[in-house]
């Protein structure tokens, strides 16, 4: 049978921490978590529109336990406050759903001068998810469920020369740059706390073509252009709703069955009800992973040591 929002486990207690949650696949997951138990941390960079998400989940749920907090991943000290105030808060962190993300935009660069796409959906989850892995190693069953996309497979290989795209800029090949991280990072995630010795796990997940505000958006950003509008248009027609997109990352948090490395998508790579996919061994491999994760270190500043983290939770 298909797997549903209904299978979701009793999430009672557990403490869930989702970014981009103000909207789009973030509210449908921040809604489904809710609506099980969990307190849910609804992390967004417009207050505004979170507030609005947070008054929509308790028109449904009136007893759902829900906060919501700034955060905006374009710039890390935004990130550094947001985990400082929860992880207080909350010592204990059981699921990490790191959504949030930008499409296809002009070229633009973070705070800390990243190029918007690699700097937003990638190395601000990178360093949000080390610095509240403290509290997740606390949980006795943490995961970490990183939202890729079927865009990762326009992108092509990282370009750890020049990441930031200060020459050649194109929208989209950045935009597959950044959801390609998206994935390696998971994996390789993945791999660093299966050799700590930790029960935390790392899983993907990508929506399929989802009708959410992230086309409009990207429009929006672009002031309409051809590629953009085309997809805008066509997931209006295509695309599936909010809280059938949302599937697939709910299924990688709270499916008992799902384990780490694994990766969930729509049946019909686009479309359809949740399963695990293999992943293909060109988009998995080890050297790809590890330059990565340098890189991100080295371009953040701010180490990762997945190893350290673990013994020092011991």
């Amino acid at each position: 049978m298909a797997w549903t929002a209904d299978d979701i486990p009793d999430q009672t207690g557990r403490v869930v921490v989702v970014t981009g949650a103000n909207g789009g696949l973030g509210l449908e997951t921040a809604r489904q978590l809710a609506r099980h138990g969990a307190l849910v941390i609804m992390a967004a960079r417009n207050l505004e529109k979170a507030r609005t998400a947070e008054q929509d989940i308790l028109s449904g749920t009136p007893a759902a336990s829900l906060e919501v907090r700034s955060l905006d991943l374009a710039s890390l000290d935004s990130v550094r406050q947001f985990a400082g105030a929860v992880t207080a808060d909350h010592p204990v962190i059981d699921i990490l759903v790191n959504n949030a993300g930008v499409m296809a935009p002009p070229r633009r660069e973070t705070a800390d001068g990243f190029e918007l796409q690699f700097g937003t959906n990638h190395l601000g989850h990178f360093v949000l998810t080390g610095l509240l892995m403290p509290a997740l190693l606390r949980s006795k069953a943490g995961r970490v469920v990183t939202v890729t996309s079927t865009g990762r497979h326009v992108g092509g290989r990282l370009n750890v020369d020049d990441p930031h795209y200060k020459s050649d800029y194109q929208p989209w090949t950045s935009y597959g740059q950044s959801k390609m991280a998206n994935l390696h990072f998971g994996v390789e995630l993945n791999r660093r706390l299966q050799a700590a010795g930790t029960t935390v796990e790392s899983l993907v997940s990508h929506p399929g073509f989802s009708n959410t505000d992230l086309q409009a958006q990207s429009v929006e950003a672009t002031g309409g252009g051809v590629s953009q509008r085309f997809f805008h248009v066509a997931v209006g027609w295509f695309g599936m709703t909010p809280a059938r997109g949302a599937l697939p990352q709910l299924r990688a948090a709270t499916d008992p069955t799902a384990k780490g490395g694994e990766l969930y998508t729509p049946r019909w790579a686009n479309r359809g009800s949740p399963v695990r996919r293999p992943i293909l061994a060109r988009s998995r491999k080890p050297e790809d992973m590890q330059a990565l994760w340098e890189l991100s270190e080295r371009e953040t500043g701010i180490p990762f040591d997945v190893e350290g983290l673990v013994k020092g939770a011991d």
